[in-house]
């Protein structure tokens, strides 16, 4: 299933938001710097779907605040 994210790091709260089926906000606490954010992303989708951060995949936008993500069942 792919995702599209619209990361916002250096957030306040850390919060998932389901814009429509496959379009998410993700906010974050971590900074944009050495993927930390990427990271944070990763761990919070993999929490909201209920898999294994594994199978949690970042395919394109890895500098970007706009992101696809692959999550595997």
């Amino acid at each position: 299933m792919k995702v599209f994210v619209k990361a916002k790091p250096d957030s306040r709260e850390a919060k998932i938001e389901k814009l429509d089926e496959n379009h998410f906000l993700v906010c974050v606490k971590e900074p944009p710097i050495k993927g930390d954010a990427n990271r944070a992303i990763t761990k919070a989708l993999a929490e909201y779907f209920k898999v294994p951060h594994s199978q949690v995949s970042l395919v394109s936008g890895f500098s970007s605040r706009d992101k696809t993500f692959v999550i595997e069942n």
